[in-house]
């Protein structure tokens, strides 16, 4: 063995004081040629005629608790093949590395991490000459917890003399199911994450309970946060009415939710109330398809299944013959659907307003990917700032109001006549927004709880 080699293992401790990052776990992998660190929101601009990049990292793997607001001077843009085998465009940058009392430069890609297993990945070019690695082993140079590495970054645990509230969802690992939570701690209350298909009822006249895994009973939370997927709409609805029964604060209701989620309902609703939406046509039979493609305007014209979501089961028809020969299909599976006029000059464009507590509180624009015509970022769209018009939040705010939701992701899109309604989501994604605004929304979600129970902290 050379001197002036030393053994680390399959994963480490990795500090980049440059970057103000005292401790980062990185996944070490002798197969990858190249290193990369978890960033979000890169943006390039010039300094001193000379590129460079600003990003926000967090450290923390499935943490957000730390956002860290770097900026490094571009060395190069690379394409890299990730794991998944697809290529992607990124930043490189430069930065010394401590690995242990070890120190000297290093090549990084910025990427978005989330998905992965760890926030950085060291690769052997970062490696060359400098370490051998030890698959067998880990955290060779020393290991942290968690709470030495907050310690690190200065983040002191809120004391919980807060709320109960309960988080009613069905994957704790999604952004938003995280932030939230995250959210509830550093605002001092404790945060309770709830399986929905986990729960289950008592009816009882005199005793009323929700009970989950192993018999807990759930009667002593101060308050619910409903976020149910659409396939979990029936049973969490009904969950939440149950907790609603026990005078149990629910952040969106479940009659609030049972409206937004029935789109031909939410759409008959907005129509009572005088809300611009697309014109939109519904029927039965086969045999009122032609009548059903006219009333819309004719092709091209779209076609949405009832039941879709995140721009699941919205069919481009662009064709009169297209558009019979898709509901016909869709009739012939007996599923419901409705058909809407195609906004063209919206070029594939809408916008997300964040509505809590009848006050627009971030705005988005989001753009379908090349050749798409679904601007839904889980469809690949991109989000971006954007400043929406007073007419555009008024509708917003009035749709939110309509549909009785407290939190709201009001969909909207721009048309030769005006801002129209597009779709109310009681359950919306916080990953796209937050990232694109830098604010904190799911901190705004906990303070509509706080306010409504008349909470305050202790000074």
């Amino acid at each position: 063995m050379s001197d002036n080699k030393f053994i680390i293992g399959s994963e480490e401790w990795c500090a980049f004081p440059a970057l103000g990052v005292p401790a980062i776990k990185a996944r070490v992998d002798s197969g990858a040629r190249t290193s990369s660190i978890h960033a979000v929101n890169i943006r390039p601009f010039k300094r001193e005629g000379e590129p460079w990049v600003s990003f926000e990292l967090h450290p923390i793997q499935n943490s957000r608790k730390i956002i860290l607001k770097c900026e490094s001077k571009v060395v190069d843009r690379r394409s890299v093949k990730s794991s998944n085998g697809e290529s992607e465009k990124r930043y490189v940058i430069a930065s010394v590395i401590q690995l242990g009392g070890h120190a000297w430069e290093v090549e990084l890609t910025l990427t978005n991490r989330d998905s992965m297993g760890y926030r950085m990945l060291l690769g052997r070019e970062a490696m060359s000459n400098k370490t051998l690695v030890d698959p067998s082993e880990s955290f060779c140079l020393g290991d942290q917890n968690d709470l030495e590495v907050e310690a690190l970054y200065g983040v002191k645990t809120a004391k919980k003399s807060g709320l109960k509230i309960g988080l009613l969802a069905s994957n704790p690992d999604l952004y938003s199911n995280q932030r939230i939570i995250e959210a509830g701690e550093q605002r001092g209350h404790e945060m309770v994450f709830l399986n929905i298909s986990q729960c289950y009822l008592k009816l009882d006249a005199s005793s009323p309970e929700v009970h989950y895994r192993g018999g807990t009973v759930l009667n002593d939370v101060d308050a619910v946060i409903p976020r149910i997927r659409p396939s979990m709409t029936f049973y969490g609805c009904a969950l939440t009415r149950h907790f609603e029964s026990l005078n149990i604060e629910a952040l969106n209701t479940s009659d609030a939710i049972t409206r937004s989620r029935d789109k031909l309902f939410s759409l008959q609703l907005l129509q009572k109330n005088n809300l611009d939406i697309p014109t939109s046509g519904f029927a039965n039979s086969p045999v009122d398809t032609k009548d059903l493609i006219d009333m819309v305007g004719g092709a091209p014209l779209i076609v949405k299944l009832l039941e879709g979501t995140q721009g699941k089961g919205v069919v481009l028809a662009e064709t009169t013959k297209a558009a019979e020969s898709v509901i016909n299909a869709f009739k012939s599976l007996r599923v419901n659907l409705l058909v809407q006029e195609f906004i063209k000059e919206a070029q594939g464009k809408d916008l997300r307003c964040f509505v809590i507590d009848g006050k627009v509180v971030a705005s988005i624009e989001r753009t379908a990917a090349p050749g798409e015509f679904r601007a839904n970022i889980h469809m690949g769209g991109s989000a971006s700032i954007v400043s929406v018009s007073a007419a555009e939040r008024q509708l917003a705010i009035k749709a939110a109001k309509t549909m009785g939701l407290r939190v709201a992701g009001v969909d909207i899109i721009r048309s030769s006549r005006g801002p129209l309604l597009l779709e109310i989501n009681s359950s919306p994604g916080l990953e796209g927004i937050e990232s694109a605004t830098g604010i904190d929304i799911a901190g705004a979600m906990i303070e509509s709880i706080e306010k409504k129970l008349g909470w305050k902290a202790e000074e």
